[in-house]
């Protein structure tokens, strides 16, 4: 079955950088594309970058110069760098791929900015 597991978020200070990365299992990953979202508490779960399997990205207006969604196909495995960080990116991160018009997701990973 479709498995996504994230990892590497944490704490981090304002204007610091974390990536986090989500592992694929169960699918052809290079043939899907690949989401991170984000929620953060009391809102509602956001986009926050995509990249297609040609490699084209997509990001949210808020993280444009400051993220960058990336895929390594030989270790299905999508990366989110995150720069600068800023106190309001402070959520649980969420990866997702759209496999056969369904959508799975992980179970998430804490990222914590301090001002």
């Amino acid at each position: 079955q479709v498995q996504l597991v994230e990892s590497g978020g944490g704490l981090v200070q304002a204007g610091g950088s974390l990536r986090v990365s989500c592992a694929a299992s169960g699918i052809i990953f290079s043939m899907d594309p690949m989401y991170w979202y984000r929620q953060a508490p009391g809102k509602q779960r956001e986009g926050v970058a995509g990249i297609t399997a040609g490699g084209t990205t997509y990001y949210t207006d808020s993280v444009k110069g400051r993220f960058t969604i990336s895929r390594d196909n030989s270790k299905n495995t999508v990366f989110l760098q995150m720069n600068s960080l800023k106190p309001e990116d402070t959520a649980v991160y969420y990866c997702k791929v759209v496999h056969g018009g369904e959508d799975y997701w992980g179970q998430g990973t804490q990222v914590t900015v301090s001002s």
